[in-house]
């Protein structure tokens, strides 16, 4: 019975070295009998680099894997995250704008607050009344102290960071802290045995590298689940039209401008600008449509955006073909990041991706080949069900619109390109606003139904509410609306500003769990 000891990561990057990092830390009791995590890197090939917007998740990746986090804020130009701000999505106006925040709702494992929203809003948005964090963000205010612990905060939050960092930072990490084998190397062909399993890998430079488990984080060529093993990729460019990114990096007036706290997306004609605020650059890029506006067009509109500031800067363009493999886990490889597939950065699902099959990857790991066909089993179908509803989640935002001033944003509405699922929980959201319930049933959800409220709302959907039927929590609604009045007020007056926060962490650094 061949026992899975070997794993061999081919493909670094985020991907790849989040991917080694989950799987040694977890195995590493394992390490002394012979388990090891290679991690197999051509020295010839860049990384894409762009991904910059994580989730909250990543906190509990990093603190799991053993990263400190002020050493994560020093080398990886690293900022807080506590949302994204959506602009002009909904009418197109100067003040069309709301949050999706990363706070639950106040009392959200107790009540929903939505249907008493809806039936007294007091003028207020569903943010502002469910949350402090879109005020906190609104001030440019930092989510913990500088004596809160590593890891914690007063407010939930991710981080924005320079993926090109980021990748150098784990590679030191891994190899020096968990054990990580680091093979600089490209490969030359693929080794299979008679039941089609990976047996080894040719490199140029080390030769044969032999494994039991293969880990393709090859990136958009896919050499290993696509190319070796031929599994199909599925392509979702009908339901998200973008297939195109422009990215630019712009340096900051001065050394002391303020840096946001949020992701600000703001919609153009045919697709959508993000803007990132890091510690010594902004990191901006259009997300756009081909089918509905050119390359030179959309790199005008980009520089429109960007003003004074962008008018030298390089911009680099970077191909999107939205979708995934049919399968992501094929006899002994499985594919992590974007040898998986990719959708565009919309609600910074990417890395996020990553870590959650990383976990499942070494909380599953087979401990004998001969079980690995069931793991694999469902690992697909828990990480098929999890694009599929990342998918529908990009594409609420889409048709939620009341945008019809371009062909980019009609089209959008158009019911052959809107998800089955999706269309009917729309219709069951006009009567039942999201919540605990039946389409939320799943611990593979990424986006929990809060997410969902917060899109729908600030965008201006409305559910149907029975006021009779509010009569059971009014008096428990009215508390926790209240509570997070009295939050907010306490948050936005003893949280400091957000660049002088990430200072006093490179100065002094955060205290340790």
């Amino acid at each position: 019975m061949k026992r899975v000891r070997n794993i061999v990561i081919v493909g670094g990057g985020t991907a790849g070295w989040l991917t080694a990092g989950v799987i040694a830390a977890r195995h590493q009791g394992r390490m002394p009998g012979g388990f090891t995590v290679t991690l197999v890197e051509s020295p010839n090939t860049p990384i894409i680099g762009v991904g910059e917007g994580t989730w909250p998740t990543l906190r509990t990746t990093l603190a799991k894997i053993g990263v400190s986090e002020t050493d994560f804020f020093r080398e990886c130009d690293a900022a807080f995250k506590q949302g994204a701000l959506f602009a002009r999505w909904t009418t197109g106006a100067d003040d069309d704008a709301y949050y999706h925040p990363l706070m639950l709702p106040q009392g959200f494992h107790q009540l929903s607050l939505v249907p008493h929203w809806i039936t007294d809003s007091k003028g207020r948005s569903f943010c502002d009344t469910v949350t402090p964090q879109g005020r906190i963000c609104d001030a440019g205010l930092a989510p913990k102290t500088i004596a809160t612990p590593e890891y914690e905060g007063q407010a939930n939050y991710a981080y924005h960071l320079d993926a090109g960092k980021f990748a150098p930072f784990l590679t030191r990490h891994c190899t020096t802290k968990l054990g990580v084998r680091h093979v600089l190397a490209d490969v030359r062909s693929v080794e299979r045995a008679e039941n089609g399993d990976i047996v080894a890998i040719d490199t140029e430079q080390a030769g044969r590298i032999e494994g039991d488990l293969f880990v393709d984080c090859t990136g958009f060529r896919a050499l290993l689940l696509g190319e070796t093993m031929g599994v199909p990729f599925k392509d979702c460019g009908d339901v998200l039209f973008c297939d195109a990114a422009l990215a630019a990096q712009i340096p900051y007036p001065e050394d002391n401008a303020p840096i946001a706290t949020h992701t600000l997306s703001t919609a153009q004609d045919a697709g959508w600008i993000w803007d990132i605020g890091l510690p010594t650059r902004r990191g901006t890029g259009y997300v756009y449509s081909t089918a509905h506006t050119s390359d030179d067009q959309a790199e005008a509109t980009l520089r429109a955006y960007l003003g004074p500031a962008g008018a030298d800067v390089g911009v680099r363009r970077i191909p999107i073909r939205s979708g995934h493999r049919e399968i992501f886990w094929k006899n002994n490889v499985v594919a992590v990041g974007l040898a998986a597939g990719f959708l565009e950065p919309l609600e910074a699902s990417a890395i996020v991706l990553i870590e959650l099959s990383a976990k499942l990857i070494a909380e599953q790991m087979p401990a004998v080949r001969d079980v690995m066909d069931v793991v694999a089993k469902r690992f697909n179908a828990t990480t098929l069900y999890r694009w599929g509803r990342i998918i529908d989640f990009l594409k609420l935002h889409y048709v939620l619109t009341k945008r019809t001033d371009t062909a980019f944003w009609r089209d959008n509405l158009l019911p052959e390109t809107i998800p089955e699922r999706l269309q009917e929980l729309l219709t069951l959201w006009r009567y039942q606003p999201p919540w605990f319930h039946d389409e939320f049933d799943r611990v593979e959800e990424v986006f929990p139904p809060a997410s969902y409220q917060y899109v729908l709302y600030g965008m201006g959907f409305r559910s149907e509410v029975e006021p009779e039927a509010l009569s059971g929590d009014q008096r428990l609604a009215e508390r926790a609306m209240r509570e997070n009045q009295a939050q907010t007020e306490r948050l936005c007056a003893g949280l400091p500003r957000h660049r002088d926060l990430i200072r006093k962490i490179h100065e002094h650094g955060l205290q340790p769990v």
